[in-house]
């Protein structure tokens, strides 16, 4: 019975773990906003890693970043996508906003990998290299989902 309630307890916790993980992107799926958001390669499709491309986001790029910080960047709507419009440590009272960490030299939000089958991997790749519109969910923590691109 003792080895019974380990395995128990073991197989709650990494349960609990893996749910931790996944809440905020689960979060933003589920309960988050639509946003449209430019987007362009910033690695493109590597063979090695197989079919998946980083993304950038342009538009969420400013010139005083707090680097190696948990961020919050708040978002604007300009020509029909959303742009940053500051970066602030505190979170922001207004919507919509991404929580980020910025990691050096360009910040993450959990939207800069796009994952995909392999026979669709080229076509994106030329959508991405001439411009394209990521649109992402964003819930009422800042937590983002990528959700799919497409071309303008």
């Amino acid at each position: 019975m003792n080895k019974l309630v380990t395995l128990a307890t073991v197989v709650a916790v990494q349960a609990g773990l893996v749910g931790v993980a996944v809440a905020p992107q689960l979060s933003a799926r589920l309960t988050g906003e639509a946003y449209a958001l430019r987007v362009a390669p910033l690695d493109p499709i590597d063979p090695f890693r197989g079919a998946y491309v980083t993304l950038d986001y342009p538009d969420l790029q400013l010139e005083d970043q707090l680097e190696g910080r948990p961020m919050f960047i708040t978002l604007v709507e300009r020509d029909g996508v959303m742009v940053a419009d500051d970066y602030t440590l505190q979170r922001p009272d207004q919507q919509p906003y991404l929580a980020c960490d910025s990691t050096g030299w360009r910040v993450d939000c959990g939207i800069d990998s796009l994952f995909l089958p392999q026979d669709e991997a080229a076509a994106m790749e030329e959508t991405l290299r001439d411009g394209a519109i990521a649109e992402v969910r964003i819930d009422g923590r800042g937590h983002a989902a990528l959700i799919g691109v497409r071309a303008p």
